[in-house]
């Protein structure tokens, strides 16, 4: 589901096939057997403080503890709020003009981003990834965080829009093309403002539940504004402050495509 994920273009066949009327029992049958299952029961659960484990991609940017998470965000949020001036005075007003640009709505991806481990001891974020680049191989890193943190847990669509209208930054001129082609609507948008919530919490989670009963959809916010999920991975956690610790252990992970289903495989040693 993850890996299918595309907020910045239309849905693709298997998509629109899926949403046909003749497609919605069977499918719903399908997802509420899913949904039942034992197997799903963490999908609804509040963040796994005691199993958070960072993916680092190779090639891919590494996160960082920062010193003081919240006043980088404000600088962040200053570019938002420039970047969707410029946008409204340089990019084209027709919806439909064949525009694109920032599309995500997670914390910024330098913030320490952590998922739990599966049952098979391999962390989730290797298999749940949004606009996946195909990497083969990566490290893992595992989080610590002291108890007591402020954790504000997102486990429904309506949960994600209250945080959108607590703390509301306005990003339609910059998403709204992206955003339509996704999901035919045209209006408003807005994401939640990182800066303003990390005043209040240390971190926030996204469940996997919210994030697939509402996933390629526009999600109301107030009268004239919506938002979406997207850029996140399931049971992600995003850190805004700077007592969390990665424990020194690290584990190499690589892709292995020698059979069918795939895998993720540990190996014995981790990179250098």
């Amino acid at each position: 589901m993850a890996d299918s994920a595309r907020y910045w273009q239309e849905a693709d066949g298997s998509d629109v096939l899926a949403a046909t009327d003749e497609l919605d029992a069977p499918l719903r049958r399908i997802a509420e057997h899913v949904a039942a299952s034992a197997h799903a029961a963490w999908w609804s659960e509040p963040v796994a403080e005691d199993s958070q484990w960072q993916v680092e991609w190779d090639d891919a940017p590494p996160h960082v503890i920062m010193a003081d998470p919240v006043t980088w965000l404000r600088t962040e949020r200053d570019l938002i709020v420039e970047e969707e001036l410029v946008a409204w005075r340089e990019r084209p007003t027709r919806v439909t003009a064949d525009w694109s640009g920032a599309w995500w709505s997670c914390p910024p991806p330098e913030l320490p981003s952590t998922a739990r481990a599966l049952v098979d001891g391999s962390p989730s974020g290797l298999w749940c990834v949004e606009d996946s680049l195909g990497w083969k191989a990566a490290d893992a890193r595992r989080l610590r965080a002291p108890a007591g943190l402020r954790i504000c847990e997102i486990d429904s669509a309506e949960a994600w829009a209250d945080l959108c209208a607590r703390y509301p930054i306005e990003v339609t001129a910059q998403r709204r093309h992206d955003w339509y082609r996704a999901t035919g609507r045209d209006g408003a948008w807005v994401i939640p403002d990182w800066a303003s919530v990390a005043d209040e919490y240390d971190a926030v989670h996204l469940q996997v539940q919210a994030y697939l009963s509402p996933a390629g959809t526009a999600i109301p916010v107030a009268e004239r504004t919506a938002t979406v999920i997207a850029g996140w991975g399931p049971d992600q956690t995003s850190w805004f402050t700077p007592n969390v610790r990665y424990l020194d252990e690290t584990a190499r992970w690589t892709l292995d495509e020698s059979d069918e289903p795939t895998g993720w495989v540990r190996q014995e040693h981790a990179r250098r």
